[in-house]
C-alpha cells in the first residue's frame, strides 16, 4: 500500500520530456476547449486545473480517476478510452505546472468531519450557495462554481481534501479562503466540519 501511494505522489515528478509533450498534446485535443490553455480554467465552464492550492493538495489518482471517469450530471464526459498511459500522461503535464510542495497524502490523511449538517446548511446557503448552486449542482444550475454537491465529486475527494480548499480558497479564482484575517468569513473549524457534513449528505441524495 505504501509503495502505491509512493508511486502516484512520485509519477509525474520523474514524468520524462516525451510523457510531458504527449500529456500536453492530449490536453489540446480533449480538455482545452473547456479548462482552456495551460488548465487556467474558465468561471462558470471548468476549473482551473493548474491552480497551486489544488495542486498541492490532489493526488494523480485522483485526477486519473476523474479524467477516466468524468462528472455525471455535469459538462465533464467520461474518457476512459484514452487508456491509462495516456490519462497518465495528462496528469504529468497538469502536475508539471506545481510550484508549492505536493501535500495530497498529508491532507488526506486528515480525520473525517464530524459536526451538525443543519448548522453546516446554514452555512452553506449564506457563503456557498451563491456559486455552487443551492444543491451543490454548480455550473448546471447556473452558478460560476464547481458541482461539489454532486456524487461525482464527493465519492473522490477526502474531507481533507474539501477541509482544506474551504480554509485556503483557490488563488486567482473566484474560491476564496473562508478561514483567516484574509478570508471572506472566518469560519472555525467546527463550522468548516459541520459544512463537509452537510455536503456529504448532499451526495448521498
Amino acid at each position: 500500500m505504501a509503495l502505491a501511494v509512493l508511486s502516484y505522489a512520485s509519477q509525474a515528478e520523474t514524468a520524462s520530456p516525451s510523457t510531458l509533450k504527449l500529456g500536453k498534446e492530449l490536453f489540446n485535443e480533449n480538455c482545452e476547449v473547456c479548462h482552456q490553455a495551460d488548465a487556467i480554467g474558465s468561471p462558470g465552464v471548468a476549473p482551473s486545473l493548474t491552480n497551486q492550492e489544488l495542486l498541492s493538495i490532489t493526488t494523480d489518482k485522483f485526477f486519473e480517476a476523474t479524467i477516466r471517469d468524468g462528472r455525471g450530471d455535469t459538462g465533464m464526459p467520461p474518457f476512459a478510452h484514452l487508456g491509462r498511459k495516456k490519462v497518465r500522461a495528462i496528469v504529468a503535464f497538469l502536475r508539471f505546472h506545481a510550484e508549492q510542495p505536493n501535500r495530497a497524502n498529508e491532507v488526506d490523511a486528515q480525520p473525517d468531519a464530524h459536526g451538525d449538517p443543519r448548522l453546516g446548511k446554514q452555512w452553506y446557503d449564506y457563503i456557498c450557495s451563491t456559486c455552487h448552486g443551492v444543491s451543490g449542482d454548480g455550473y448546471e444550475a447556473g452558478g460560476t462554481g464547481t458541482a461539489i454537491g454532486l456524487p461525482g465529486f464527493l465519492n473522490k475527494v477526502s474531507d481533507g481534501f474539501i477541509r482544506e480548499t474551504i480554509k485556503k480558497g483557490r488563488s486567482n479564482t473566484r474560491m476564496l479562503p473562508f478561514q483567516g484575517p484574509a478570508g471572506l468569513a472566518n469560519l472555525s473549524d467546527q463550522e468548516i466540519d459541520d459544512i463537509i457534513v452537510y455536503l456529504r449528505g448532499l451526495g448521498k441524495k
